[in-house]
């Protein structure tokens, strides 16, 4: 297996982001426990990925407090593995990523669902980048400028 690079020091916050779901198969074991798979075997069969390999990724996506484990709901002797607030957080970034497919797919006629609002039924509107004063922005409106340095405290 071919050792990848670590980004877990770099500067970058999309590099660091990358360390910890940075694999197509992480994104889609999250996108399944949004949509409430718990159990190994349910990912295993829902996604059909080799054992070794989904083992890898929940046990990295655990350490990095994406997903958290928890005796099971029915008391038998298995596990859970359940969405922390880090990885709820992911929501949106799933939401972006299909929303870019939808618009930018090849054959678009192939995706078989749509993302809709539960109570209303309706499709969720397209994600938008808004300035604090509400003002769409686009990638010409945004740059990268350096962070202020943390203020030292005086003793």
């Amino acid at each position: 297996m071919v050792k990848r690079t670590s980004f877990e020091g770099d500067a970058c916050p999309i590099a660091r982001s990358l360390e910890a779901i940075g694999d197509w198969w992480s994104l889609l074991i999250i996108r399944e426990a949004l949509f409430g798979v718990r159990r190994f075997g349910e990912f295993q069969s829902k996604l059909g990925m080799a054992k070794n390999i989904l083992s890898a990724r929940l046990r990295s996506m655990v350490d990095h407090r994406i997903l958290e484990t928890a005796p099971a709901s029915d008391g038998s002797a298995y596990s859970e593995y359940l969405l922390t607030p880090k990885g709820r957080g992911l929501f949106p970034i799933l939401v972006a990523l299909r929303q870019w497919s939808e618009e930018f797919d090849d054959h678009p006629e192939q995706i078989t669902t749509i993302l809709v609002d539960r109570a209303k039924g309706r499709p969720v509107r397209k994600l938008e980048l808004r300035a604090e004063d509400g003002r769409l922005l686009s990638t010409d409106d945004t740059m990268l400028k350096p962070r202020p340095a943390p203020r030292r405290r005086s003793a």
